[in-house]
């Protein structure tokens, strides 16, 4: 089947089942209603084959939170196509947040990408990211949500990593610590609301390259705004193993109107650079 005839079934089945979901909303009502307090219908993430892209690669500040990670004063990050040499991210090991064997790990890939190592990122190596590093790699290719009744998918098209989060539900008793972890969500409002618990630690924070432990544990809060363009974010951090305080973080995406493209993340990655791309042991097939 083309790609784009799979990709708008795809997109039609989540907005069918997005107007299911709001359909079963309107149901309910009538009891809601004789208690004062309607039921609104979810936020539909993904109406007209919307994609979201993300307005840059770094976790923004918060107002009365510490500060996310950022680059080092002494060494300026310069993103590509602005008319200079373009670096990789050298993270500030100053920030308070940070405990001593994260400073010490992050110092020393700090000195070894000064000294020319390339940077690791989860996009260049094709590897899972995890999150919040996830709402980090989008700044060119688009994210897709798929929206049921007890499921949201995320898909993000650049290699068609999924986050899948599970609708009204608890935690698990046990979850086996994962990639992506075990995120269980709910609706309230025009909100999203995320929480996210068993993640490995196999995965960076950001793209400044931060670690963090099997406890880290994120909350996210996804809404649109500006009338549907733009998604905002809210993020809330906590590894009590790796950072010394809770702190939270906001992350922007805009919305655009394009069908999912299949893209092959590992095609000629090795040409020029070896980003320590995973090699199978033996073929598929």
């Amino acid at each position: 089947m083309p790609t784009s005839t799979l990709t708008k079934r795809l997109l039609a089945g989540a907005v069918f089942t997005g107007l299911a979901a709001a359909a079963l909303c309107i149901v309910a009502q009538p009891a809601a209603a004789q208690q004062g307090q309607p039921k609104a219908a979810p936020p539909d993430f993904s109406a007209n084959q919307a994609g979201w892209v993300t307005m840059g690669g770094d976790l923004l500040p918060v107002p009365g939170s510490p500060k996310p990670i950022t680059w080092d004063p002494a060494h300026p990050y310069v993103p590509n196509n602005v008319g200079k040499q373009p670096t990789y991210r050298i993270a500030d090991l100053t920030n308070p947040l940070l405990k001593p064997w994260v400073v010490e790990r992050m110092k020393k890939d700090n000195a070894e990408v000064l000294a020319g190592k390339i940077a690791y990122t989860a996009r260049s190596s094709c590897r899972p990211a995890g999150t919040p590093a996830f709402m980090l790699i989008g700044g060119f290719q688009p994210l897709f949500f798929l929206q049921t009744a007890k499921e949201v998918w995320m898909v993000y098209s650049g290699d068609a990593q999924v986050r899948r989060v599970y609708l009204d539900v608890p935690h698990t008793a046990n979850p086996k610590p994962s990639y992506y972890g075990e995120s269980v969500g709910h609706y309230e409002g025009d909100t999203l609301v995320i929480d996210t618990i068993a993640q490995n630690d196999k995965t960076f924070l950001d793209n400044y390259r931060t670690p963090h432990t099997e406890k880290l544990h994120v909350i996210e809060r996804w809404r649109m705004t500006d009338g549907g363009t733009r998604m905002e974010v809210m993020l809330r951090i906590e590894d009590p193993d790796a950072f010394n305080e809770p702190w939270s973080a906001v992350q922007h995406y805009r919305r655009v109107s394009q069908e999912m493209q299949e893209e092959a993340c590992a095609e000629n990655n090795a040409h020029l650079f070896d980003y320590h791309i995973p090699v199978a042991e033996r073929p598929d097939f």
